[in-house]
């Protein structure tokens, strides 16, 4: 019993004396915080997920108040973060909120595989060994590397074999964009209207597009042929709209014998 009631006196003496001293060191080594530095911070999301080239939240409010990054460096926040931090800053901040859109639609149905892989299951691995696995050498290779590196589970490899973005969590953090091997992830702004198109296959002969892939622009021109706005060129095999003219008719659209075009109005949205 002695030992019991000597070990328990002993142990709170000690907890006494770390706490005193625990008190008196950080009394001593405190560190004053730049104010600016955390209000910036309280009104950043805390996501942490480093899209803006610094380390989480904290690191890029550091920045931010030193002059190091604008005040709409979160993409994350989107523009009413921007908005605060601009006010904190004394400076208008504006900032568009985004999304990531995948630039293909080869499905395994779509578009087939070249051969049975047995290597290392990521795109990266891949696309460094065969060019990707798909006919389509710009295709979507399936693995979902952007799923892994995604911190708001907004994207997911579905059965097709190709990720679908989940516009309801997507925050534009373009972390899926910088991954993917392929460069077929893009960002495109909320707000934007007219038409995009959803293929990448950038091979200038028809026939082995259609043998390739049942989805993909066979380069027929159609598109720039319809546009009464002429606001859509075929530019390095791929439809690129003016979005300063484009008007969402939906004629390029309708007229896409492969379906390649959409407007962005009915692709980007939560789902």
């Amino acid at each position: 019993m002695e030992i019991i009631l000597a070990t328990l006196v002993v142990s709170l003496v000690l907890a006494l004396v770390l706490g005193f001293l625990l008190g008196f060191f950080k009394k001593v080594f405190h560190v004053e915080t730049d104010p600016t530095v955390t209000n910036v911070r309280a009104v950043l999301p805390g996501a942490n997920c480093g899209a803006c080239g610094f380390p989480g939240c904290d690191g890029l409010a550091a920045a931010i108040a030193a002059g190091e990054a604008p005040a709409n460096a979160c993409t994350v926040g989107g523009a009413s973060v921007a908005a605060q931090v601009g006010k904190i800053m004394g400076v208008e901040a504006t900032s568009e909120t985004q999304v990531a859109v995948l630039l293909c639609q080869g499905t395994h149905d779509k578009c087939g595989f070249k051969a049975e892989y047995n290597g290392i299951k990521t795109c990266k691995a891949a696309k460094l060994s065969i060019n990707g696995t798909k006919l389509c050498d710009w295709g979507c290779i399936g693995y979902g590397d952007c799923e892994v590196v995604c911190p708001f589970d907004a994207i997911h490899v579905k059965e097709g074999g190709i990720p679908v973005v989940d516009y309801a969590k997507c925050t534009g953090c373009g972390l899926c964009v910088a991954e993917c091997p392929q460069k077929i992830l893009t960002r495109v702004p909320t707000n934007r209207t007219g038409s995009i198109a959803l293929c990448s296959n950038r091979n200038t002969r028809k026939a082995q597009v259609i043998k390739d892939c049942k989805i993909g622009c066979i380069k027929c021109m159609k598109c720039e042929k319809v546009c009464p706005k002429a606001c859509i060129k075929v530019t390095d095999g791929i439809p690129v709209v003016d979005y300063s003219v484009c008007d969402s008719c939906g004629e390029c659209v309708k007229n896409c014998p492969t379906k390649v075009l959409a407007l962005v109005e009915q692709t980007v949205k939560a789902v």
